[in-house]
């Protein structure tokens, strides 16, 4: 996921507050109730296969099968070894909490093996929420969170650095947290309270790295400065061997490619401390970089890195794990290599000799299809931070990258160790009223996918003909359902058109200019006859809408439809489409299948370019608007009127579903707000009631994308999170 500028938070005074709750993580696919106690849901993942940025993982050194896995946007799992699959841990954190869904850093206890700590907090800017901490005694199925009076940025530049967060080597009520913008934190209570670490030399910085990573060599703890200017006046790396007074570690590299120390890792046979680094925190804009490692008991450094690039070929080095099994014996990871391609180094000499594992490997994507990328050749990986190696099998290592983690049990055949991890930030959904499919999905990065089961990773992968990068839009006439359409960024056509529901694709013969770089929304009539295409650059800027009456072959630009809004087909007649301003609070509609639009109801919420306007199906002219905490309304006359709904006082996004049995009108599926809580509601009487449907173990954070429900199954819905995949819930 991309980062964010950084912005200036002050230092923290005295103690973070201990807000203490207890919570029960979901286990994926297990039935819980609601607080209602009716309905009772059962929530699973539609099976993708990762797709996002995994930014840490780590073995726990004295528990066999024990790992961990953070993400930038998507939570943190555990590894259950005996079903080969990951446990999401964070999927409790919800609507307010939707800040605390990026996992800056995770620390594990050697000497306690079921206490697990997360560090939490995706964005330091000024309108995101403060990071916490969550803390469990049994391996994050219950949690202890303390709310910090700091922020953590955990989808920002250097977010693959790490950890920053350590229990101390010699006292385990003792924690240290690193942070960009506040210096060094210290718990002596594990976690309960924070305060600044006394003595520690550097000083924060108004858009810098800060502390960006802390690691144990023995009894000694050092810490890695990301705001260095690499010469040997401006140190970035200290240590402590008391815990109290800090020092510069003497002899440290400098110069541009040892400018910013990524990550750490400790060899305790050898008493080596290796450090990789690269001239920017990653992962993007890194163009050098080397290893290092530190004798520990002598303070000698030496220089170990494993290759030096090629005239072209620019990059950083990102990950470094140690063999528990066999001194001398690590992996290393160039990052941002985007000539030669990024690849794993190994060593079994203390870094005299280097092994490009990339040059022997063999992949098997068959579990997770989209990894293809489109041409039938998976990448090793781009965005290689995060490496790991089993303390308990010297031969199985592991790598994130920016779309999955990968996995070997040989150093030679890798696939992805993928399985429970789901990470798709959702921006589209569709369920089709018939056909193969149950589901199609419109994704950040990954484009669109045709789910034809919701329990694997699509074998088709991602759409092609062709391949977009994220999806801006995705629609389905709702008269002839087997034509659908989509657009989103791409480097060869940014529209196309399928005729068989979704499954294969064909691009636009022509497309407006403008939509190269600004492709928006789309939409098409009823009957699949008329195009509508809205545009709006990634920063907001919004252009002139055109029309296509002949299958994408020419097109016309629509002056009187208002200028980035998202077109909205009537499901009856093709002649009526709708779109809303957001900017003036006015509906629009055409009654000449999209050639003028008018202006119709007026005075309706404005301001927000997330109010979000959905068509009733089977029905002409039934219009529901959603304005966030500014209420839903609803028009049953094509919009010439509305009326707001009293039964909810928030909506942010709403779709339908199959009617309940004895139902005159279709289920109805809203994130909203009834009470005091955002939460998933459906209702079955035409919003005259709700009923919550998800539960306090299963809220995913920020949800106000899309929810659907499906046309041919009662109760269920397909929700769209920003980082937690597709996730759909069935009545049990």
């Amino acid at each position: 996921m991309h980062a964010s500028p950084l912005t200036r938070r002050t230092v923290l005074a005295g103690t973070a507050a201990a807000a203490a709750l207890t919570t029960l993580p979901a286990v994926q696919g297990q039935a819980q109730a609601a607080d209602n106690a009716t309905p009772t849901y059962r929530w699973r993942t539609a099976v993708i296969g990762g797709t996002g940025f995994v930014t840490g993982v780590l073995f726990h050194p004295t528990v066999r099968g024990l790992a961990y896995a953070r993400t930038d946007i998507g939570g943190a799992y555990r590894w259950d070894d005996r079903a080969a699959s990951w446990t999401p841990l964070t999927d409790h954190l919800g609507w307010d909490d939707w800040n605390l869904l990026g996992v800056e850093a995770l620390a594990v206890d050697p000497a306690h093996p079921d206490r697990l700590y997360l560090a939490l907090g995706t964005y330091t800017q000024s309108w995101a929420g403060n990071g916490a901490i969550l803390r469990s005694e049994d391996r994050g199925t219950t949690w202890t969170r303390t709310d910090l009076t700091v922020k953590l940025g955990a989808n920002e530049d250097g977010r693959g650095a790490g950890e920053r967060l350590l229990v101390d080597p010699r006292d385990s009520d003792t924690l240290w947290l690193g942070t960009r913008h506040d210096g060094l934190l210290k718990s002596t209570d594990r976690g309960a309270t924070w305060a600044p670490a006394t003595g520690f030399p550097a000083t924060p910085s108004a858009s810098g790295q800060g502390v960006t990573l802390v690691v144990a060599a023995g009894r000694t703890v050092y810490a890695g400065w990301g705001d260095s200017d690499g010469t040997a006046g401006s140190p970035n790396l200290y240590r402590t061997s008391d815990g109290r007074t800090w020092e510069t570690v003497p002899g440290q590299p400098t110069g541009t490619s040892a400018k910013v120390p990524i990550r750490a890792a400790h060899d305790r046979h050898t008493r080596q401390l290796y450090v990789t680094y690269a001239d920017a925190p990653g992962p993007n804009g890194q163009s050098a970089g080397s290893v290092h490692k530190l004798a520990t008991a002598t303070g000698t450094w030496t220089e170990v890195t494993p290759a030096a690039p090629a005239p072209g070929d620019t990059f950083g080095y990102g990950g470094v794990a140690v063999d528990a099994r066999r001194p001398g014996t690590l992996v290393v990871s160039t990052n941002n290599r985007w000539s030669a391609v990024d690849t794993v180094y190994r060593t079994t000499d203390g870094g005299r000799t280097w092994t490009s594992l990339k040059d022997s490997a063999v992949f098997d994507v068959s579990e997770t299809p989209y990894l293809k990328w489109g041409d039938d050749q998976p990448k090793f990986g781009w965005w290689i931070q995060a490496v790991a190696v089993d303390p308990y099998d010297s031969k199985h290592v592991l790598h994130g990258t920016g779309a999955t983690l990968y996995g070997t049990r040989d150093l030679k055949h890798w696939a992805p160790q993928i399985r429970g991890l789901e990470e798709t930030a959702v921006r589209q959904l569709i369920s089709p009223p018939a056909g193969e499919a149950h589901l199609i999905s419109g994704l950040g990065d990954i484009g669109v996918m045709y789910h034809e089961r919701l329990t694997a990773s699509p074998s088709r992968g991602m759409a092609t003909n062709p391949v977009f990068g994220s999806a801006t839009g995705l629609a389905q006439a709702a008269a002839r359902p087997a034509y659908v359409v989509r657009s989103g960024w791409g480097d060869h056509g940014n529209g196309a058109h399928s005729n068989d529901g979704g499954r294969t694709w064909a691009p636009f013969e022509a497309q407006p200019a403008i939509a190269k770089v600004a492709p928006g929304p789309i939409a098409a009539n009823a009957d699949g006859s008329v195009l509508l295409w809205s545009f709006v650059h990634w920063d907001g800027t919004k252009y002139a809408a055109h029309r296509s009456t002949d299958n994408g072959r020419i097109w016309s630009e629509i002056s009187s439809f208002p200028k980035g809004a998202t077109p909205v087909a009537d499901p009856v007649d093709p002649a009526l489409l709708y779109a809303y301003d957001t900017d003036t609070g006015t509906l629009y509609a055409s009654t000449d299948s999209g050639r003028t639009f008018g202006a119709r109801a007026g005075g309706l919420p404005s301001g927000d370019s997330q109010f979000k306007l959905v068509a009733a199906p089977g029905r002409s002219g039934d219009l529901w608007l959603s304005t966030k905490w500014n209420g839903l309304y609803r028009s049953t006359d094509g919009g010439a009127s509305f009326s707001k709904i009293d039964s909810c006082w928030a909506s942010y996004t709403l779709g339908f579903g199959r009617a309940a049995d004895g139902a005159d009108y279709p289920a109805i599926y809203q994130v909203g707000s009834t009470e005091a809580i955002t939460a998933l509601y459906r209702s079955d009487d035409g919003a005259k009631t709700w009923v919550r449907i998800n539960d306090d173990r299963h809220q995913w954070g920020w949800i106000g994308e899309v929810v659907v429900g499906d046309p041919r199954v009662y109760g269920r819905v397909y929700l769209a999170t920003n980082g937690r995949g597709i996730q759909y819930g069935e009545p049990v």
